[in-house]
């Protein structure tokens, strides 16, 4: 099932939220949707499931205008709101079966809550209100109406927000799970998450795509100026001695015996750093070389 993005541009007021954004996802891709604050990436979202119009351009899904069909259109998606609006007053089964109702499920309603709630870690809750739970809780009922109606496309707005370390790995599991048969859009602030889980990354600045590239592609997008290794001593060298190592550009003491190495990307002078110990007698207690992730990459297309 695609998600085919043309040319949307979208007004508020004089203000342009989205300038011209287009881009395709196709089912079994998991694609992460990232931006600053105010980048576009919620009014996409809420263009892409119906909730809200494009001033111009247009979202087709498997090539059907959202727009012209839309109510039949969003039977077929799940979304995740970033707010995650929920009825605090209801009880987690309760409300469960309210959504399923929506969806005119019958007689199969009953067994599919109850798979709902056994996938989405609700089970010790779900006999408890929904204003009476955490917050990493109540994501997971937003969850899981997201998936109770078994979407073909998934539209998760900040999926794992409010969640506990544990409760992560296993959200992160499911959606990976998900993303096998579906067409899955992920926006997040969590970096890791979208290294961990998504298959290609988006990243929207200013209401403009400055990137689209599958992961393992996306940090081809910057140069990388210089290698930098951080390296400590049992005790300190002479830093001008340091600075002599080939394909060195300048070398800081940044802690008790420990350097910060900027060296030309052309060679790995680890090896060199090591010689260079050993025939000053010195012992390297520890030494990393930094790589660029995509937090680095962010902050280098949005700055």
């Amino acid at each position: 099932m695609s998600v085919v993005v043309q040319n949307v541009t979208r007004f508020f007021g004089e203000q342009k939220a989205l300038d011209n954004v287009s881009f395709t996802v196709s089912s079994g891709e998991i694609v992460g949707f990232l931006g600053p604050n105010g980048a576009g990436k919620t009014t996409m979202m809420r263009i892409i499931t119906g909730f809200l119009p494009a001033s111009s351009g247009k979202v087709l899904i498997n090539g059907v205008d959202i727009s012209d069909n839309n109510r039949e259109l969003r039977k077929i998606i799940g979304y995740l709101p970033e707010n995650n609006p929920l009825y605090p007053e209801m009880y987690v089964k309760e409300y469960l079966d309210f959504v399923a109702s929506l969806y005119k499920m019958g007689k199969k309603k009953r067994t599919v809550i109850n798979d709902i709630i056994n996938i989405t870690g609700l089970t010790p809750e779900k006999n408890k209100k929904i204003g009476e739970l955490s917050k990493g809780y109540r994501q997971r009922v937003g969850l899981a109406q997201a998936l109770i109606h078994n979407p073909k496309i998934l539209i998760l707005d900040e999926a794992t927000s409010g969640l506990d370390p544990n409760q992560i790995t296993e959200i992160r599991a499911l959606i990976k799970e998900a993303g096998k048969a579906k067409t899955v859009i992920l926006s997040t602030h969590i970096m890791q998450e979208v290294e961990a889980v998504c298959s290609r990354v988006i990243i929207i600045d200013k209401g403009i795509i400055v990137a689209d590239k599958p992961i393992e592609k996306i940090y081809s997008l910057i140069s990388r100026p210089v290698q930098i290794i951080n390296v400590e001593f049992d005790k300190n060298p002479d830093g001008n001695e340091l600075s002599k190592i080939g394909g060195v550009i300048v070398v800081k003491n940044t802690g008790s015996n420990i350097w910060q190495i900027e060296a030309s990307p052309d060679t790995d002078i680890r090896p060199e750093i090591f010689s260079f110990a050993v025939s000053r007698n010195l012992t390297i207690l520890s030494l990393s070389k930094r790589e660029y992730n995509l937090e680095e990459i962010f902050r280098q297309l949005t700055k």
